[in-house]
């Protein structure tokens, strides 16, 4: 009886709505899974992907890789699968241990800057000589200085505005052996004067040695100074009327004039967040890896650097507000220039204050995921960091924070706040990015790649999926994180480029996956490019599961990125079988035959099969992909890989059952705690029924029948917690042998109706 809520008081009939039509919602689109190496993208960590145009903005494309364009054969699968509109699981493979490209973003105050400290050794020894063009051997003086940042130092003159007024030149002669000082030089000449007081000066690994001429057409007091910070004197090096002034970089002084650096601060890189020297505010780090991510330079002309590509990235900075303690942030395509630029994203009034809405890291987001458990049969993710990832490219990492950048009166607390502020730039060669690899020991992969029919034991597109490190523990990891159907919800597997012929343990995981899941069924293919019949007739009799099918032979498709032709495996194409199959009509049709079955992107075959050929690969459990003149190349059978004969004996029926599996386990998961009772079972009833009946008149069923009632929740099972159901069903078998028999009859004769 409904509970009353309003008072009666007169008699009458008073009527209530129960609504006990409400059903939980149960599962969303279910989608294929594929694992496989890709040009770009997160390692070890399925993700799911809803178009192939987000496919290429998270893995990549095509790639170069010694003269040639290629594209993975992952790739080809995932524009296959998600041209008909299905979601895709993407767990990208790479051999060894990957990083990410990164790039340090510097403060106002340039970490380059020579200073004194602990951090910066040696001195800048001073040769006064009265004229130019004469000889100073380098082996006078111990070279041993190297700045910081390992690029640059910068030196700053220094002296009264008089004395700078006049233009003074800066000559550089870069040599590590005896060197004579011309009266010019080609290799570095700069005119410097009073409103240009700070010089950048280039070094390198061959700069031990180097000198430096100072030329003033007037007497004058010249000074390093070692940080611009406020406050800090800057240490005169020589004054009076020499007009010719010359400086060693590296060494201890020698027996020449000589001066050693003092005053400045110890711009340290060492990690300590609470130093006043520290003056490396945070590091960007791309979410993609691969060596294809770094873009290092050098810049050529209109800002374009020369290793930037489609699939790299680089930055700026800009828009700072040291009143406020904000900054932006852009996000650019690595192969733009500066009179176009492609901006992927923007952020602007960025803060280091970790108080502030704006904070660089809750803006952007420092969390990246790795792999724990590896090379274990329960690997699983670990996220790192606080805030969620806004970027679709890039996280932070924060190394100095301005906590409560300003102060109660809206001043900023501190100026060494302001001075930890990024500087106004977009960093070493034009905001490159640089360090990143996807495994090996020079930080690349294995070269050459072997692609297409070239794939071997040893060399799947770059990845070894024989060998542990070089790619078969990847390839075993990705599969046991798969293993987790509470976490990735998929109904299909697939391994473009690997096959059971050469990497036979890599597939028996895949169907041990998908048997100890239940719901998700394997796509493989039986050997190598350039196999026959009985090769492939081999490898699927040595299989017994119908959670997994075989089809041969390979197909040549047309790549138009490429601008070439490429064979690809089997089970690349008959991706998209199975994907458009579910788009026009359900998981309990059979993907296979004129309707469903054609690989629209295909030539030709491998091989023509002839229709014995089909009985001979038909009668082992490996499906035909048949050429039929004026039709093309086609899916021609649909038997998993199970020898006992029975309904799971073909693809159709086990599809049917995962989806019914899939169904029913999400659905019921809203009853686990509830009451063991009959208004329990009589919820579940009302929504598998409906559910049965719904693929019942889409013709995946002939019958079904759903018990749970007191006959099998009897009271031993209430008390064991254990709320029992029976699903009994009837699938609904395809026509896949049409027998017509034609009788031929005398003249006269007529015909029954």
């Amino acid at each position: 009886m409904a509970e009353l809520t309003e008072k009666i008081v007169s008699p009458g009939v008073f009527t209530k709505e129960l609504d006990q039509s409400f059903l939980p919602s149960a599962i969303g689109d279910i989608g294929g899974a594929v694992v496989g190496p890709t040009v770009k993208g997160p390692v070890l960590s399925p993700t799911v992907v809803s178009s192939y145009s987000e496919y290429q903005e998270i893995f990549g494309s095509t790639f170069k890789s010694g003269s040639q364009y290629y594209s993975y054969l992952t790739s080809e699968a995932a524009r296959e699968y998600l041209k008909h509109g299905s979601r895709l699981t993407v767990v990208r493979v790479v051999p060894g241990s990957p990083t990410a490209a990164s790039a340090t973003i510097s403060s106002s105050v340039d970490p380059s800057i020579v200073g004194g400290g602990t951090k910066h050794t040696g001195s800048i020894t001073l040769v006064g000589l009265a004229t130019t063009g004469l000889s100073l051997n380098a082996s006078d003086v111990s070279a041993s200085f190297t700045p910081f940042g390992g690029s640059t130092v910068n030196f700053v003159f220094t002296g009264s505005t008089a004395e700078r007024t006049n233009t003074s030149t800066l000559i550089y002669v870069n040599s590590g052996s005896t060197s004579t000082l011309p009266n010019s030089a080609t290799e570095f000449s700069e005119t410097f004067n009073n409103s240009a007081s700070l010089h950048t000066l280039p070094l390198s690994a061959s700069s031990d040695g180097a000198q430096v001429q100072f030329t003033s057409s007037v007497a004058g007091n010249f000074g390093v100074l070692s940080g611009p910070t406020s406050g800090i004197t800057p240490t005169p090096l020589f004054g009076g009327s020499q007009a010719n002034k010359f400086v060693e970089i590296g060494g201890s002084p020698v027996a020449i004039t000589s001066k050693s650096l003092s005053g400045g601060q110890d711009f340290n890189d060492d990690g300590d967040t609470t130093g006043p020297g520290f003056r490396t505010p945070f590091k960007l780090h791309t979410l993609g890896y691969g060596t294809i991510m770094n873009n290092v330079g050098p810049v050529s002309t209109n800002n374009i650097l020369s290793s930037g590509s489609i699939n790299s990235l680089r930055w700026q900075i800009g828009s700072i507000n040291q009143k406020k303690g904000t900054f932006s942030l852009v996000v650019r395509r690595g192969n733009d220039t500066s009179e176009k630029k492609q901006i992927l994203e923007s952020w602007s009034d960025l803060s280091l204050d970790e108080n502030s809405s704006n904070y660089i890291s809750k803006r952007v987001g420092d969390q990246y995921i790795s792999l724990g458990g590896s090379g274990t049969s329960n690997p699983y993710l670990v996220s790192n960091g606080t805030h969620p990832n806004k970027s679709k490219y890039v996280r932070v990492e924060v190394l100095r924070n301005t906590t409560d950048y300003l102060d109660e009166n809206g001043n900023v607390d501190t100026p060494d706040y302001s001075a930890s502020l990024p500087s106004f730039h977009s960093g070493s060669n034009s905001g490159s990015l640089g360090g990143s690899f996807s495994g090996g020991g020079d930080g690349d992969i294995v070269h050459p790649q072997q692609f297409y029919e070239n794939v071997s034991s040893d060399n799947v597109q770059g990845v070894n999926p024989s060998t542990g490190e070089t790619g078969k523990t990847a390839y075993e990891d990705a599969l046991n994180l798969l293993r987790n159907q509470d976490e990735f919800d998929i109904n299909l597997i697939m391994l473009p480029g690997i096959v059971d012929k050469l990497h036979t343990s890599i597939i028996t995981t895949a169907l041990s996956v998908c048997k100890d899941r239940g719901d998700c069924f394997l796509i493989a293919d039986p050997v190598e490019y350039s196999m026959n019949i009985t090769d492939a007739i081999t490898r699927a009799e040595a299989r017994d599961s119908s959670f997994g099918a075989m089809y041969w032979p390979w197909i040549k498709i047309s790549q138009n990125e490429l601008g070439r032709d490429v064979w690809i495996p089997p089970s690349v194409a008959v991706a998209g079988v199975y994907a458009f199959n579910d788009k026009v009509g359900h998981e309990w049709f059979a993907p296979a035959g004129m309707n469903r079955g054609t690989i629209d992107r295909a030539i030709q075959a491998e091989r023509k099969l002839t229709h014995k050929n089909r009985d001979e690969l038909y009668e082992s459990n490996v499906n035909p992909l048949a050429t039929f003149p004026g039709q093309g190349v086609m899916v021609y059978g649909q038997k998993t890989l199970q020898k006992k004969e029975s309904a799971l004996d073909r693809v159709n029926v086990r599809r049917l059952l995962i989806r019914l599996k899939k169904f029913i386990a999400s659905s019921s998961r809203f009853l686990v705690f509830e009451s063991n009772n009959s208004k329990t079972r009589a919820r579940f009833l009302s929504i598998v029924n409906p559910y049965m009946e719904q693929v019942q008149s889409n013709s995946g069923l002939n019958a079904f029948k759903v018990v749970m009632d007191g006959s099998n929740n009897t009271p031993d099972v209430i008390d064991r917690n254990i709320l029992y159901g029976q699903i009994f069903v009837q699938p609904t078998r395809t026509a896949e042998f049409i027998v017509l028999d034609f009788t031929i009859q005398a003249t006269g004769a007529t015909f029954g109706e």
